[in-house]
C-alpha cells in the first residue's frame, strides 16, 4: 500500500473541490427552487438551507485553493491561486477555476451587502451565479486529475444535471420572463 501522507496537500484539495463542486450544485439548485413555482408561495423557507450551502460552498472553495499551497509538484504562489492567466500550470483551466471562485465568493459575501448595494442590484448580480456554478464545473471537468474517470464523471452528472434542469425550467416557465403576452381588447 501507498503512504499518502506526501501527498496530503493534493488530496485535501481534491476533496475540497469535489466537495465545492457538490455544495455549489445543492445551493444553486436550492437557489433556483426558491425563485422558482415548485416552493415559492408554498410556506417553504429555504433562506438557512441557501446560505448555509453557500457558506459551505465559500469554505471548501477556499480549503481547495489553500491546501494547494503545501502541494509537493505544484509549489503554486498565491498569485497562482489567485489571479487569473498568472499559474503555467493548464492556464485556461486554473484561470477558469479561479474566475469561477472569485464570482462565487462574491456574490456569495453580497448577500450580506444587500444594504449598502441595494436589494434590487443584489438580485440582479446574484443572476450570475449559475455562470460562475458553470464556470466551475468547467474548470473541474477540464483541470481536475480525476476528471476522466468515471466515477467523477458520475458524480459531476449527478452534480450537474439538477441544477441544469431546473435552470431551464425556470427559464422557460409559462408566465415567466421572455412570456409575450396578448394585446388587450
Amino acid at each position: 500500500m501507498t503512504d499518502p501522507t506526501p501527498h496530503l496537500f493534493w488530496l485535501t484539495s481534491r476533496a475540497a473541490g469535489t466537495a465545492a463542486l457538490l455544495l455549489a450544485s445543492i445551493g444553486v439548485c436550492i437557489g433556483l427552487l426558491m425563485g422558482g413555482r415548485l416552493v415559492k408561495g408554498r410556506g417553504i423557507d429555504l433562506r438557512a438551507t441557501h446560505e448555509a450551502m453557500s457558506l459551505a460552498t465559500l469554505t471548501a472553495l477556499v480549503v481547495h485553493a489553500l491546501a494547494l499551497l503545501g502541494d509537493r509538484f505544484l509549489h503554486p504562489s498565491v498569485a497562482d491561486l489567485t489571479i487569473p492567466f498568472a499559474s503555467s500550470y493548464k492556464t485556461i483551466w486554473t484561470s477558469t477555476g479561479i474566475v469561477a471562485g472569485w464570482g462565487l465568493l462574491l456574490l456569495g459575501l453580497s448577500f450580506y451587502a444587500r444594504r449598502w448595494i441595494g436589494v434590487r442590484r443584489w438580485r440582479l448580480m446574484h443572476r450570475f451565479t449559475v455562470l460562475f456554478w458553470a464556470l466551475g464545473v468547467v474548470h473541474s471537468v477540464g483541470e481536475g486529475t480525476d476528471a476522466r474517470s468515471p466515477w467523477f464523471l458520475f458524480l459531476t452528472a449527478v452534480a450537474v444535471v439538477p441544477p441544469v434542469a431546473l435552470f431551464i425550467a425556470r427559464v422557460a416557465r409559462p408566465g415567466g420572463r421572455g412570456r409575450v403576452r396578448a394585446p388587450a381588447a
